[in-house]
């Protein structure tokens, strides 16, 4: 999960992104990372990730506001399949949610807290 979190932290992506666009964006992340993953992933019946990362890390990308209870349920669908080790989800605005779901670890990329300005 180290990995994928640590690639996903480096994306610097516009505002005006659609979804397909900031798919892709994580997509070369991934890549750009050496991670390999599948995109699209059919894990079971109304279970279809975004991206099933090596180790079992999926990755969820969801743009605009997103409705926590809405997510929650998705998250824990994908924590009951044993192919599924850790979660990460993608967010342009911070979301707030629980560090395990349904027994898993679950951590959130905000992308709007990437947006400030670097310090270095």
């Amino acid at each position: 999960m180290g990995e994928v979190l640590a690639a996903l932290r480096a994306l610097r992506v516009p505002l005006s992104m659609d979804e397909y666009e900031l798919q892709a964006r994580v997509a070369a992340a991934l890549t750009g990372a050496g991670l390999a993953y599948e995109k699209e992933a059919r894990l079971a019946p109304r279970c279809r990730a975004d991206f099933l990362c090596q180790g079992g890390v999926l990755v969820e990308v969801k743009r605009g506001a997103v409705r926590r209870p809405l997510l929650l349920d998705q998250l824990r669908r994908y924590a009951a399949l044993p192919e599924v080790a850790s979660l990460v989800v993608v967010t342009e605005r911070t979301v707030d949610l629980p560090r395990r779901v349904g027994g898993k670890p679950c951590a959130v990329v905000a992308l709007n807290r990437l947006w400030g300005v670097a310090i270095g």
